[in-house]
């Protein structure tokens, strides 16, 4: 109950929907003959669109919640482990496993890739994912197929394809590897929320995110109305979401 309430919440309250939401208030108030309210509403619907889709308040809210963690550069001698988080992917046999994993699943990977291969053989890739509500596959194991396909020894991962969200890895995360070092690999948007989820069962892991979405080194104030800006703020909608949900259960 508590995984599909946050599905239904995060997919509702995000920039689109609630602008779509004013829009159909103001038309309401409009249709009520409540002009001051129409008014009020439709202008305000159109600052909304405007504020979530101007890439420098989109990039520099992001980046301070991507800048939590510092990149990881070299991966610690000790770490037996590495965990990377689930994403998303589409069962297509007709494509390439690169075009059936998702963009931010594939980039997760290759981080955790990356430093497995810094620590030549002497760690594991622990790949996480359900199957999902319409793909019967689990990601764990569409991961696994790319891992495999990049040059991973298949005696090196180890598949969770159960957990369905975040607090779920954490949790499986507990019981495989309690004490054991480990690096954690997910985007950096998501680092901070996932830090808490793991801490929250008394692990520690060494973080390591991937996959940034924000530059404020490079921001172009002429940027209004971009889609790309809208992604951002919708990421970070979701993550203010997580982290809401996260404090009502006291985490």
């Amino acid at each position: 109950m508590d995984f599909l309430l946050k599905k239904i919440v995060s997919l509702l309250l995000t920039p689109l929907p609630l602008g779509v939401a004013l829009i159909a208030l103001g038309l309401f108030f409009l249709y009520k003959n409540q002009i001051a309210r129409a008014k009020f509403t439709l202008a305000f619907s159109i600052f909304w669109f405007f504020i979530f889709s101007y890439a420098p308040v989109s990039n520099l809210l992001l980046h301070q919640i991507e800048s939590a963690y510092p990149a990881l550069q070299k991966a610690p001698a000790n770490i037996r482990y590495i965990y990377v988080l689930g994403s998303s992917h589409r069962t297509d046999e007709t494509l390439p496993i690169t075009s059936q994993v998702s963009v931010e699943g594939v980039v997760r990977l290759d981080e955790g890739i990356r430093l497995y291969r810094q620590l030549q053989g002497r760690a594991k890739l622990i790949l996480s994912g359900y199957s999902g509500r319409y793909d019967h596959t689990p990601h764990a194991l569409m991961q696994e197929k790319l891992a495999l396909s990049l040059g991973v020894k298949k005696e090196d991962i180890i598949l969770r394809p159960k957990p369905r969200d975040t607090e779920e890895e954490a949790i499986a995360a507990k019981k495989l590897l309690e004490k054991t070092p480990f690096v954690l690999v997910t985007s950096a948007y998501h680092m901070k929320r996932a830090m808490r989820w793991f801490r929250a069962q008394g692990l520690d892991p060494v973080p390591a995110p991937t996959f940034y979405h924000a530059s404020v080194k490079h921001l172009h104030y002429s940027d209004l109305f971009t889609p790309i800006a809208f992604m951002k703020s919708h990421v970070l909608f979701h993550e203010f979401l997580g982290t809401v949900w996260q404090k009502l259960k006291d985490i």
